[in-house]
């Protein structure tokens, strides 16, 4: 019997014991690795951390990157940093093994500065931590991506959007400030008005290859304790596109738009539409108050759905469960993992067990697994524009034939031509009187219908076809998911001018890896697709 037949075989038998596997060895090792995780960093908080050291670990992280620079030029490799692949949420893993590793520890909260409405982190602050601690002082990260592993140094160097976004706009719209050692171990505070204007444009997109973040200040907005959350079931495609327009104020920039929206589409012509207020809870409506991220809950895009049988509803979700809603089933990738586990005796005896941590589920992903994963799921977070909604449902039922499909609409400003990897969006895609167009990401995850029912499937054919209709439309790929374009398919779509320019300029070449270089996959897309193609 080949090797390949036996991975065939193996994966083959995972793949139908997949839910039992997971229970039983995944999610007890993962719950063990999480505590063991939590205790290095309480260590690390505890003992080695501290906000009022933060210059001092900055100066080492400076003398790490001098130290390089008194290297010989034919002996130096691209500078990265020393976190292991398995800590970050990309799917990718980038062979930090041929790197000269800088290790930045770099995990405090320095300050909540309420006068300026901004809060001055260090990279490597947790989604989870951020939350933990700005919510009960009233307060939000602007933009505040679902998954409480996220680090915000990991979002500000690669991008992130989530349901308050049609009213700020990604991710980098809301840092005030970055704070960065370039790659001749100088400190540089940048803004959008300073004399690094230029690299404040083109950090977001650059995966960490122009320079090492060591801080940076954030945006934060006031909130109440409770969002009231109303539910709303539409049938048909374009009603629900029409919808989605309107309430992200795509159609009238003064269209008085709630403080959150989000469509889950269930099915080509049902979709539920969320539109979240920060609000009081009336006393007379106490009983309406809904924890969905408590253990024994239904998982939060199920407890969705629901409503295209109960119609119309409204109830008052506490501000923490929801910015960390899809935190447990991770939106709805847990159940290709656990098909059952969003019945009611699993989440009551073994709900608190999730969700399986992101970086466990790195840590013990084999090359095998890798090849085998990433030819039968799809995970994608893909900037499209809004004025075009029902086409990103139609080819994504068209190659993947998978629900439900997250929609989460966005601004995407104009800041003129060449001022980051971004394009300026079409004439026609700009709200009205706006310096902004309205665009939404398409989150697509989960199993393609066709691996479902064990057919052919051609992973590399559907999503470069995915990648084609993006670039044609003037959209963007988030870059930690496998991409499958060329060098020169990657530079069209996006605009590397003033990336180009800046790396030069700020000496990044020979110090950091090209973009496309750090985030094209490290297998062999098309040798691994063909060899995965046939079902099982």
């Amino acid at each position: 019997m080949g090797t390949s037949s036996l991975q065939q075989r193996v994966g083959r038998w995972l793949e139908e014991h997949r839910g039992l596997v997971v229970v039983l060895v995944v999610l007890p090792l993962s719950l063990i690795f999480h505590f063991l995780m939590e205790l290095r960093q309480w260590i690390f908080r505890k003992y080695v951390s501290a906000p009022e050291k933060h210059d001092e670990r900055v100066r080492n992280i400076q003398k790490q990157v001098l130290r390089w620079n008194t290297q010989p030029k034919a002996k130096r490799k691209y500078m990265c940093t020393a976190r292991p692949n398995w800590q970050s949420l990309s799917t990718t893993f980038f062979r930090k093994d041929l790197c000269h590793k800088i290790s930045i520890p770099l995990y405090d909260i320095l300050e909540l500065k309420e006068s300026r409405m901004s809060v001055r982190v260090e990279p490597m602050v947790s989604v989870g931590q951020a939350t933990a601690f700005l919510v009960p002082r009233g307060y939000t990260l602007a933009v505040c991506l679902e998954v409480a592993e996220a680090t915000l140094g990991g979002l500000a160097m690669g991008v992130g959007m989530t349901t308050y976004s049609h009213k700020v706009g990604l991710y980098q719209e809301s840092i005030i400030a970055y704070e960065v050692v370039l790659a001749d171990g100088s400190l540089v505070r940048v803004t959008k008005d300073n004399e690094y204007s230029d690299l404040y444009y083109t950090l977001p997109w650059s995966h960490g290859t122009l320079g090492f973040l060591v801080a940076l200040e954030l945006q934060i907005i006031r909130i109440k304790p409770h969002l009231k959350l109303e539910y709303i079931p539409v049938k048909g495609q374009k009603q629900y596109c029409d919808m989605m327009r309107k309430l992200s104020g795509a159609l009238d920039k003064n269209y008085p738009t709630p403080d959150y929206v989000e469509g889950t589409v269930f099915s080509k012509d049902e979709a539920v539409i969320m539109v979240g207020k920060f609000a009081d809870v009336p006393h007379n409506e106490r009983h309406k108050i809904n924890h969905v991220t408590r253990w024994y809950k239904p998982w939060f895009y199920k407890h969705v759905e629901s409503f295209l049988k109960r119609g119309r509803d409204h109830e008052y979700v506490p501000l923490e469960d929801y910015l960390l809603r899809h935190n447990r089933a991770i939106f709805w990738v847990v159940e290709t993992m656990i098909p059952f586990g969003n019945n009611p005796l699993f989440r009551l005896l073994c709900g608190w067990l999730l969700p399986p941590k992101i970086a466990f589920l790195k840590f013990t992903t084999t090359p095998g697994v890798r090849a085998m994963t990433f030819t039968k799921q799809v995970f994608q977070d893909i900037v499209l524009p809004m004025n075009q909604l029902e086409d990103q449902i139609d080819i994504c039922e068209e190659l993947f034939d998978l629900y439900p499909v997250l929609i989460y609409p966005c601004r995407v400003y104009n800041h003129g031509p060449h001022r980051g990897q971004l394009r300026p969006p079409r004439p026609e895609q700009m709200v009205p009187g706006a310096n902004y167009g309205m665009f939404n990401d398409l989150g697509v995850y989960g199993v393609p219908k066709a691996v479902k029912e064990k057919k052919r499937f051609d992973a590399v054919v559907a999503m470069r076809k995915m990648e084609k209709f993006t670039a044609d439309v003037g959209g963007y790929p988030f870059l930690y998911a496998d991409t499958f374009m060329t060098r020169e398919e990657f530079e069209k779509m996006f605009d590397l001018t003033a990336y180009e320019q800046v790396r030069r300029k700020y000496n990044a070449e020979g110090a950091f890896p090209h973009l496309h270089d750090k985030i094209k996959p490290e297998i062999d897309v098309f040798a691994v697709g063909k060899e995965y193609i046939d079902p099982l």
